[in-house]
């Protein structure tokens, strides 16, 4: 199973720039590379902060250049998005006893997508709506493989300012995974960094977001914003592994044979 992992597009109203970059542009150059490079993928996976403003103008700018898009994709929620202006425009998405949140079985497993926007806030929320949820997800998912994605996350990058808006019911959230057992990888946005590693023995991964990204700055005083290139995430999925590949998308350099 091949899987593209999008995040952080921070879309602002068409025309405006953020960071000094084209938000949209940039979303139309990563799209064009995944039509061309991964056609064939099962699923392409937007883990929030799709909007950097939560206007309706950003989520409408978004929903068409999704219609250019060949595979399926689902959409989640980050800290800079507006549920509300987001179904507005997406109204064909239901939500989850108000949340936009969703499953998918596959052959390899279930993927969960889970909301962990808290309006007003920059951390993330799991109140106990979405605890219950996900654990009803879990129940139903019996012995299979889970593979989980979510804006904010769980656990520390040791990046102080950035893990000062990680996932507050990181706790909560750990229980329920244990509880299942079978928990085969994490996929989070929000950090705008490429990461890697595990956490209480979770494999996880972050990457940059397709417009600006966070500086690898371990000063507990500031967040830098940089212009590294922008990437997403090809994901393959069997049985015996997950293996993740990070691309730059907007890289030209010469490739020699």
């Amino acid at each position: 199973m091949k899987i593209i992992q999008v995040t952080d597009l921070h879309l602002v109203t068409p025309g405006d720039i953020l960071c000094d970059l084209d938000p949209l542009q940039n979303l139309r150059a990563c799209i064009t590379d995944i039509n061309h490079n991964h056609p064939d993928a099962e699923l392409v996976v937007f883990t929030g902060d799709l909007s950097d403003t939560g206007g309706e103008d950003t989520y409408r700018a978004l929903a068409k250049e999704l219609e250019n898009l060949v595979p399926p994709y689902r959409l989640l929620m980050g800290n800079h998005d507006n549920r509300d202006a987001f179904l507005q425009v997406f109204d064909a998405i239901k939500p989850e006893e108000g949340f936009v949140q969703s499953v998918l079985d596959t052959a390899e497993g279930r993927l969960i997508f889970l909301d962990t926007l808290a309006e007003g806030r920059v951390d993330g929320c799991l109140d106990d709506a979405r605890q219950a949820w996900l654990k009803r997800q879990l129940v139903e998912a019996a012995d299979r493989p889970v593979f989980l994605f979510l804006h904010h996350p769980p656990f520390p990058l040791f990046l102080p300012l950035i893990d000062s808006y990680w996932l507050a019911d990181a706790e909560a959230l750990y229980a329920l995974l244990r509880e299942h057992g079978n928990v085969r990888h994490i996929f989070v946005g929000h950090a705008h960094r490429p990461v890697a590693g595990s956490w209480r023995g979770i494999p996880v991964s972050v990457l940059r977001g397709t417009n600006h990204q966070n500086a690898l700055d371990f000063n507990p005083d500031r967040i830098m914003t940089t212009l590294e290139p922008p990437a997403y995430a090809v994901v393959f999925i069997d049985r015996d592994t997950v293996i993740a590949h990070f691309h730059d998308f907007l890289d030209r350099t010469a490739a020699y044979r």
